[in-house]
Formats: C-alpha cells, structure tokens, sequence
C-alpha cells in the first residue's frame, strides 16, 4: 500500500502564470491520489481554485526579498512541524532560501526537500540555492544541462528530469472556438477575416516583441493581409518597456496589442502561426507546446525548451536566433500551406506524464526520510 504523505509547495505567490498552474496542476493530482496538499505563498487570485480542489493554503510572505524575510525561518519551521510535512518543494529561489534554512537542525523528522529549477536564473550563489534538494527537477534537457555545467559539484543523480506537460483534452488539434466568440473577437480589433500571426508572453524586453515588429513590417512590404497579435500583460516592473513597445507598434498598421487575455487558447487556435523569439533561451515554452497541440503551426529561435519542444514536434518551426530572413521565409511558408502543416502527436509533454512523474518523486522521497 503506497504511503500517504503530506506535501508542501512554497513559492512566492498563486497570481497567475507557469510555476503558479503548474503547482496548481500538482496540487489536485496529490489530493486526488488521497494525500495531503498544502501550498504556503502570499496568497493571489488562485487560491481559491486551489481550495476548492482539497488543498489548504497558508499565507506566508515567502517571496520578498531582504532581510526581513527572515524572521518568517521560526514560523516556517513551525508550520512544518505542526502539520507534519513529509515533502518541501520550493519552486522559487527565495522559499528556497527561507526553506533550506528552516530545515536546518530540523531533527530526525526532516522533511524531504524537493527544488524545481523553472528557468535560467542568472548563475551566482543566490541561485545555486535551487541545487540543494535532495531531488532537484528540472524542466527540460535544456534546464538539466544548465545546472551541469554551471554548478559542476551538483551529482547528476539528484536531477530528475521531468517536462512540464499539457493536457490532451484541452488542447488538441479538435478543439474549436464557439463562432460568436471568434466574431466579437475580430470585430473588437478590426481584424476581419485576416490571417492572425501571434507573439504570446508578458510584455518583456526578452519575448522579442521589436524582432515581432520586424517581421510584420516584413510581411506587409510584400503584400502580405496577416495582422499580428502581440497577446501580453504589462509587467509592473517594466512600464517602460512597455511604452517604448506601444509607441513602436503605433507604427505598424497590422499589429494590434490586446494587453492581457483570458481566452489564449481560443486566440491561439484561429492564429494561422504562433511565434516565439525570445532573444535568451527559455527553459520550457509552455505556450509553444499549446499552440502544437492544438494543430497551429509554431516558428520560433532555435534555442532552450523552446527549440526542444520544437525538434520533437515541428522541427519545420526552427529558425537561427536573431535570423530575421528565415523567420520571415519560415512565416511566409506557414501561412501559404498551413492547412497540410505536420505536427508530430505529443507523448513527451503531456499532463498526465508529468504528474505522474512527479507524485512518484514525492513518494519515493517521502519514504526515505
């Protein structure tokens, strides 16, 4: 009879994104194999989604940075005592600070501490902190080989690579939109029945929007009818990129920038051609592996998850980073015959896989200490 423990996520907080879905997507699977789920963050907009799936959730300012954070380390240890907690996993660097010092003189009954390196954080000792699991995950090859050649003293057997994945029954190449919903999307930003090329991602100097621009200028030079979709919330901390990058979009007739989205899977599967041109490699590319498995063509820079994603499932999509003529050939390709696109069937990067993967960590884990 397998054990059943009692689980802790950390991380700074259940906003909105990657780490938050993914530890959201983690949660429901622990309860529903019977264990117990806690998730200790500042709390945000899905925490209740979190509760209603059989997690419990303690608020704890875990993510800021400086000093003062510290004094959380007393009640952290405490809560982890309190509730028993087999398994910590931290999924962000901070938490992993303030865990591995609150495990510290823990005693025998120790929690398992469990890290998941989600990007290519800048290598210094303030991220080296994502190494100290007793099990780190990583979330792609390009990920694994990261830590390797930057944190040489980490033994290979303490990764564990485990892909993030999708689920099939929400994005697969089936899926269509509800037409009303399609009308009054194209009607919202003038864009008629034309072929929609989109730039998903938050709006960062990273996601290549100027690259985006260059392209779309590109396509119009040549007579092209493709309107371009930059679908993307501002980040706080960047405001001013995010002006720069209206008043240059001002300047390109088809471009449209709708600001943040709810319905990017819908937008997604009447898009013609998803791109991704982030100018630093990313460790996964969730929406990269969205967009495939809902049959729509991806091109996007060869380099990190993205490029893995893309090599195991469209490698037609590859194009050289910063190559501005093979991104506008690989485009212009996509939208004449997009209707006979190829894209393989995802058996890598499913949901089901990576849960999977991941309770069977925790157990393993869980019952070693």
């Amino acid at each position: 009879m397998t054990r059943l423990l009692t689980v802790a996520q950390i991380l700074p907080e259940m906003h909105s994104g990657g780490v938050e879905k993914g530890t959201l997507e983690v949660a429901r699977a622990l309860v529903e194999a019977g264990h117990r789920s806690i998730v200790i963050s500042a709390g945000g907009r899905m925490v209740e989604a979190l509760q209603q799936a059989g997690s419990e959730h303690i608020a704890m300012a875990v993510g800021r940075k400086g000093p003062t954070t510290l004094a959380l380390i007393p009640k952290l240890r405490t809560v982890l005592r309190e509730n028993n907690v087999n398994v910590l996993h931290a999924r962000s660097r901070v938490p992993a600070w303030l865990s591995v010092l609150a495990l510290k003189w823990f005693g025998h009954d120790r929690p398992a501490f469990v890290t998941t390196v989600h990007g290519l954080y800048s290598v210094n000792r303030f991220s080296k902190i994502m190494t100290r699991g007793d099990r780190v995950i990583c979330v792609s090859k390009t990920v694994r080989d990261y830590v390797l050649s930057n944190y040489p003293d980490v033994e290979p057997n303490r990764l564990e690579l485990i892909y993030r994945g999708v689920e099939p029954a929400e994005y697969c190449p089936s899926f269509q939109v509800d037409a009303d919903w399609e009308r009054q999307f194209r009607s919202q930003y003038q864009l008629a029945s034309r072929p929609l090329i989109l730039l998903p991602g938050r709006l960062t100097r990273l996601k290549g929007h100027m690259d985006f621009l260059k392209l779309m200028e590109a396509l119009q030079a040549t007579g092209s009818p493709a309107m371009g979709l930059i679908v993307g919330g501002e980040d706080p901390r960047r405001m001013g990129y995010a002006r720069e990058l209206r008043e240059a979009a001002d300047g390109v007739p088809n471009v449209v920038m709708t600001g943040h989205r709810s319905d990017l899977r819908n937008i997604m599967s009447i898009s013609s051609v998803v791109v991704s041109l982030s100018n630093k490699p990313e460790s996964f590319g969730r929406t990269v592996l969205e967009a495939l498995s809902l049959g729509t063509p991806v091109v996007g820079y060869e380099h990190g998850g993205v490029g893995e994603i893309l090599g195991q499932l469209f490698p037609e999509g590859r194009v050289p980073v910063g190559g501005m003529a093979g991104l506008i050939e690989a485009v212009q390709t996509q939208l004449k015959s997009a209707q006979a696109t190829s894209i393989a069937s995802n058996s890598l990067f499913t949901l089901s896989q990576m849960l999977a993967q991941t309770l069977e960590l925790y157990t393993a884990v869980g019952r070693a200490q």
